[in-house]
């Protein structure tokens, strides 16, 4: 049987396969289903007399929550900020201030801000960035973080750059991780800009799935070991941790800029859910093994997925000269690219064939991938056998699509 006739058998089945979203799996949300048992009615006054029904506490969140989380991110309570659902929603709000009241003095509005992305990269940070009306410049991510030459030399030889966006650990979608040197040239660096900032996105921090594991390097201490304390934010969450609808979303920054940032986020908001915070608190410290133990139970369901995907396209494809693939110790995506450009006809034969890919040049800025190489794809939500059978379609595709192409 050949390519084209494997292929027309394969549409007939009728297949509903969905690689295209990082999803926690049911098994994975499962998991944490003791969340719900945290707190009852008894449990929401705290020692300091604080009645978590109430108003109160604050923009800066609960002094447990601010505890716990900075001893995920190495830092400081003092230096955290922990606030509702998800990290980029405090992205959001940090790139306003950014624009209205400006991360040192001046505001970035009127000045033409640009921002550093990297690329291939999150299809969010783009639409967050350009729906404020930022300016995306692009460098290449590397397996130490974005491109440090190219960085240097754009946020150096001009002004109106103001940072850089990125995810430091097991990037989306290559599972690239910033190397302890890189991060010390990011915190180092020279930079135009004398508000220049890095907002890091360390989304997968604690998400390791194989080992050894890479270490997330610390941003904010090699900032303050550089002279530049104020330089960077780092934004992380719960949402692929506990639940992804109802987690919590945390940042840390030097205080100086916790200080002025508080100052902007409480004229929009008496303070975040607190009941949450005690209940993920509770939660996180109760499970068996703590969060370590949380995340290799969520390795031990997604690794297997991560194998499958890995190991048939090793099979179908390795030594093809068809395609290239990351091979990431952790994260939630594995990202493929055909050696031809070919990207969109593989996503649309995948998804005549019933497997549904992340839309070709998502993770470029406006949809655009020049190589129109480039596919995510994100194995999480589907049980292992669904997502080895979406693999052996997207490897049929990408050889369907390279004949075509001859």
């Amino acid at each position: 049987m050949n390519n084209v006739e494997r292929y027309m058998q394969l549409q007939k089945l009728g297949l509903k396969l969905n690689m295209q979203r990082g999803l926690p799996s049911p098994a994975n949300l499962d998991l944490v289903n003791p969340i719900f048992e945290q707190i009852d009615a008894d449990d929401t006054l705290l020692d300091d007399g604080t009645d978590l029904r109430n108003y109160g506490g604050g923009v800066f969140g609960l002094a447990e929550a601010r505890a716990y989380f900075a001893s995920v991110l190495e830092v400081e309570p003092a230096q955290v900020l922990v606030g509702n659902n998800a990290s980029l929603e405090l992205q959001g709000h940090a790139l306003t201030w950014a624009l209205l009241k400006g991360v040192k003095d001046k505001p970035w509005l009127g000045q033409n801000p640009k921002i550093i992305v990297t690329i291939p990269g999150y299809d969010r940070h783009f639409h967050l960035l350009q729906t404020l009306g930022y300016d995306l410049q692009t460098v290449e991510m590397t397996p130490d973080g974005p491109d440090m030459g190219a960085v240097e030399k754009l946020a150096s030889a001009d002004e109106s750059i103001k940072g850089i966006l990125f995810v430091p650990t097991y990037s989306n979608p290559t599972g690239d991780t910033l190397s302890e040197s890189n991060a010390q040239r990011l915190a180092s660096m020279k930079a135009a800009a004398h508000d220049f900032t890095i907002f890091a996105d360390d989304a997968y921090r604690v998400h390791h799935l194989f080992e050894p594991h890479h270490k997330p390097a610390n941003i904010l201490k090699a900032c303050q070991t550089a002279g530049n304390p104020d330089r960077a934010f780092v934004f992380a969450s719960t949402s692929k941790i506990t639940l992804a609808g109802a987690g919590l979303g945390y940042l840390a920054s030097s205080e100086a800029n916790l200080k002025r940032f508080g100052q902007f986020l409480g004229a929009q908001t008496i303070g975040p859910n607190k009941l949450e915070q005690l209940r993920h608190v509770r939660f996180l410290k109760s499970y068996s093994g703590g969060l370590e133990g949380l995340m290799k139970d969520h390795a031990a369901i997604i690794a297997p997925k991560f194998e499958a995907v890995l190991e048939t396209l090793e099979k179908e494809l390795s030594g093809t000269g068809l395609a290239t693939w990351s091979n990431p110790k952790g994260g939630y995506f594995i990202s493929l690219d055909t050696q031809k450009p070919i990207a969109d006809k593989v996503v649309q034969l995948a998804k005549e064939a019933g497997v549904s890919l992340t839309p070709a040049g998502a993770t470029y800025p406006d949809g655009n991938d020049p190589h129109n190489s480039n596919i995510r794809l994100a194995p999480t939500y589907p049980p292992v056998s669904e997502v080895k059978q979406a693999m052996e379609i997207v490897a049929l595709c990408i050889k369907l699509a390279s004949e075509d192409s001859n």
